[in-house]
């Protein structure tokens, strides 16, 4: 036994680990087994509410409802798919979204998340790698001609033998047949396959199971402080496990009503708080900015707002003050990632506004963190930096039939390595200190430089780039492009390069501040050292175009 382990086995608190809280059980449940609980339990409850204006035009469940409807989506897929086929979801926060949630898992279907706002060819690298067999669609949203590039990449994808438009939802519901027979699911089952990037560019397929995201949803909704007599607001998108997960299985496991906005908009969040007595509030620090912003904050009535919930990106101390003073709730601030169900950590309510500024908080029940010397993998002392794993039920099944990938990020152990450093307290709370993954967060959305910088090296002005990510008051981060000109004689043009990116990214992905340089800092092996791009524009030694 190492000196680590012998001072772990001790419970000496010099060492940055944390065992497993076991006070509370892990169930054995299935997403469609907690939603026929909470049904027997409260049939005639509200459980969701369509979050749009105005309010006269909001389609509602009753607990009773829900389920009677999830249950009818479950015998219509069942008829379509076999058990463990992958089914993908592509929309924004539509309420059919939910009762499709619960319907492909009560049918056994693997149900693939897509973001609304993908491009032809983000779409069909996500549904080919999945070998999804259908897929549920709105024709358009915001501007994007989902059914259009829907037909435009279908031709090269001879697994999609199903796409079923949401404005079509009565006919197929119509279509399930009343004596169709649903499979046995277990809590090990897969239940979604989320998208993550990582440092190769290529998103990988976090295989997620029903034990991971019902028992992470539970424990989260607990500490969050929701209960069955609480209405929990959720603008954040479902294609996350924010939405899917945190705010769909924590509300629903509760017995509280959930009101699912369609989409951000901060007088509509506004609307919806005062109309519904919102008790809980689910949203990254840019959306409850623009809602203490907005005109119509000052003249909302907002008392019953109690408990207020933020990921995604740091949150500097004053603000967190001036959003407990300001809205009159307690704020807590959740760390975790997608393969890990997704929640680590989560702040509790009383913590302190440095704490939730600089830390990542307490880990929530069942789950096992330790931090590791990224070279040696020996357990670091607390104080020092290193990288941040987690073992539990929580870690997702694999990469979708990635294994060498799944291998890179969990060891032989169960270990989920997260790539994030961080520097860990004697209480087990951990300021993150750094990123082994070279990732993005703007206002909570995970992008991957490298995806963006190989279409960019495509590009005939390009000769070299460096995307990363830079402080923003707004956004916490947001994205940069450093460009070596092809041609320094005749510099690319940067509306050109970001018409260019548009053409096949999210518009969250393209670059809001574009750099011309004459050369990168390099290490010894000519890898490009973006730490030292940022240390750079730090101190103004880049000009923006």
């Amino acid at each position: 036994m190492g000196e680590a382990e012998a001072g772990k086995a001790r419970g000496l608190p010099e060492w940055s680990y944390v065992p497993a809280d076991t006070s509370e059980p892990i169930r054995e449940s299935t997403v469609g087994s907690v939603l026929r609980e909470v049904a027997a339990r409260c049939p005639d409850r509200m459980a969701l509410v369509e979050g749009i204006s105005p309010s006269e035009a909001r389609k509602t469940w009753t607990y009773a409802e829900l389920l009677a409807d999830s249950e009818t989506v479950a015998r219509a897929l069942a008829a379509r798919f076999e058990k463990g086929e992958r089914v993908a979801v592509w929309a924004p926060n539509i309420p059919e979204w939910v009762v499709l949630e619960f319907g492909a898992a009560l049918a056994g279907v693997v149900l693939v998340t897509v973001n609304p706002a993908y491009q032809p060819k983000e779409l069909h690298y996500v549904l080919e790698q999945s070998r999804s067999s259908g897929i549920f669609y709105l024709p358009a949203f915001r501007g994007n001609p989902m059914g259009r590039y829907l037909e435009e990449v279908r031709a090269d994808l001879p697994d999609l033998r199903e796409l079923i438009s949401f404005e079509d939802w009565a006919a197929f519901l119509a279509s399930a047949g009343p004596d169709q027979a649903l499979p046995e699911v277990r809590a090990d089952d897969p239940v979604q396959i989320q998208y993550t990037s990582g440092t190769t560019g290529f998103p990988k397929g976090a295989y997620l199971h029903h034990r991971g995201i019902t028992n992470n949803g539970r424990l989260f909704g607990q500490r969050f402080g929701v209960t069955d007599e609480d209405v929990y607001v959720n603008p954040m998108p479902l294609f996350h496990t924010g939405g899917c997960v945190l705010a769909v299985l924590s509300a629903i496991q509760a017995g509280a009503t959930l009101v699912c906005m369609v989409q951000f908009e901060p007088g509509l969040m506004l609307e919806l708080l005062e109309h519904e007595q919102a008790t809980h509030l689910l949203g990254v620090p840019t959306m409850l900015i623009a809602i203490m912003e907005h005109p119509d904050f000052s003249r909302r009535n907002l008392e019953r707002v109690r408990s207020v919930c933020s990921g995604g990106a740091t949150v500097p101390a004053d603000l967190v003050r001036r959003i407990e003073s300001t809205l009159g709730v307690k704020f807590s601030i959740i760390y975790g990632q997608t393969e890990s169900s997704p929640t680590i950590t989560l702040m509790k309510p009383d913590d302190t506004p440095e704490d939730k500024a600089s830390t990542l908080g307490p880990v929530l029940p069942q789950t096992e963190v330790k931090v590791i010397d990224p070279t040696t993998g020996e357990i670091v002392r607390t104080g020092e930096s290193g990288e941040l794993c987690t073992r539990g039920y929580l870690v997702m099944l694999e990469y979708f039939e990635m294994p060498d990938k799944t291998a890179e990020t969990i060891d032989e152990d169960g270990w989920l390595h997260t790539g994030d450093l961080v520097s860990m307290d004697e209480r087990g709370y951990a300021p993150i200190t750094g990123r082994l993954k070279d990732m993005i967060i703007r206002g909570g959305e995970n992008i991957y430089p490298r995806e963006i910088e190989e279409l960019l090296f495509e590009h005939p002005s390009v000769a070299d780039v460096a995307v990363v990510g830079l402080p923003d008051a707004k956004w916490g981060e947001v994205v940069a492009a450093f460009i070596r000109d092809a041609n320094p004689d005749a510099p690319a043009d940067d509306e050109a390069l970001q018409s260019y990116l548009r053409e096949h990214l999210a518009p969250t992905k393209t670059p809001k501040l574009w750099y011309h340089v004459d050369e990168f800092p390099l290490t010894g092996s000519g890898k490009i050292q973006k730490f030292a791009i940022r240390e750079t524009w730090e101190r103004g030694g880049y000009d923006a175009h």
